[in-house]
């Protein structure tokens, strides 16, 4: 059976099409009696007659869809973003398709042939704004999630208090004693690892010895960067501060390997607070990072956006969980 139409309602109602139009459009009252206003509802749910969405959106100039870019797929973080937003969108009629970025941080290819007649809005998750260009360049509204404040080219910003983590972590490890720290940076070129970066430099000086090893986000690329830097025992850092849960648990595993206990002799940090972060043991002392929270005020700004509404917030907050990978500096 063929889906019925607004003329299959009209006809069998007995009223023009243009009346089931009016009707079902909630555009009746002054138009149209109630009793066919009524009469035109009772025959379309008899019929099981349902709107054509995407011809009206399209008739409309509207998809009710936002597309959310992230740098990947595997990283749980972004899963948890999506489903913020996802949430949001959901109890306004919208839909958000998930893309990842095939080049890590940019620049990141239009999905579709024409993004502007595909999507309403774009969502960008941890990239730079210049990666988005091929997206957002033909004027579709652009939310920035963690990412450059600067970047003229979005509508709206939703930020972390990222030096406030980097904060929580350094005065953590300083009270328990540790003196010479050793930075575990994520290799991806990014504002939100820059900001990490920046906020531990500036935090530890002068009191405190700072080295800076980079590593791609993998446990593996962790672990053989922290199995070269701490091979050698004179000026081997007592406190490891990693820009992420991933290379946090990659520099447990190189610890281990060079028969150094986790926290007796290294403190190790993280930042995340993943499902990784107590699947490892010792349970990582970590940074939570509201990552729905992220998502829904994401997709809550690209709505005000839309609406034609100005849209700021502050920074959202992060909080330092303690475990057991930190502990007193070793004599």
């Amino acid at each position: 059976m063929t889906r019925p139409t607004s003329r299959d309602v009209a006809a069998a109602a007995g009223v023009s099409q243009a009346t089931v139009s009016l009707v079902l459009g909630g555009k009746w009252r002054g138009r149209v009696s109630e009793r066919t206003a009524a009469l035109v509802r009772e025959t379309a749910t008899g019929l099981g007659y349902r709107p054509n969405l995407a011809a009206r959106n399209l008739r409309l100039g509207h998809t009710r869809t936002a597309l959310l870019v992230v740098p990947a797929l595997t990283n749980e973080f972004f899963a948890r973003v999506y489903t913020g937003a996802a949430r949001v969108a959901a109890e306004h009629g919208f839909g958000v398709v998930l893309y990842p970025s095939p080049d890590g941080t940019g620049p990141a290819r239009d999905p579709f042939a024409s993004a502007r007649a595909a999507l309403d809005g774009v969502i960008a998750s941890s990239m730079a704004a210049q990666a988005l260009d091929a997206l957002g360049g033909d004027g579709l509204p652009l939310v920035m999630l963690d990412s450059d404040p600067a970047a003229t080219t979005a509508a709206a910003h939703v930020n972390l208090a990222m030096a406030d983590g980097m904060r929580q972590v350094t005065e953590h490890l300083l009270a328990l004693g540790h003196r010479r720290f050793l930075h575990l940076a994520s290799a991806v070129d990014s504002w939100t690892f820059r900001i990490r970066a920046e906020a531990l430099a500036a935090l530890l000086e002068p009191h405190a010895a700072l080295r800076t090893v980079r590593a791609a986000l993998t446990v593996d690329a962790a672990r053989t960067a922290m199995e070269a830097a701490l091979a050698a025992p004179q000026d081997r850092p007592t406190a490891i501060v990693c820009d992420d849960d991933i290379l946090a648990a990659g520099a447990c595993k190189a610890a281990r390997r060079l028969g150094l206990r986790v926290p007796e002799d290294l403190s190790v940090t993280g930042f995340d607070d993943l499902a990784l972060a107590t699947a490892v043991e010792p349970e990582l002392t970590t940074v939570r990072l509201p990552a729905e929270r992220v998502g829904e005020q994401g997709m809550t700004a690209l709505l005000a956006v839309l609406d034609g509404a100005a849209w700021t917030a502050p920074d959202l907050p992060v909080e330092l969980v303690t475990r057991d990978s930190t502990g007193p500096a070793p004599a």
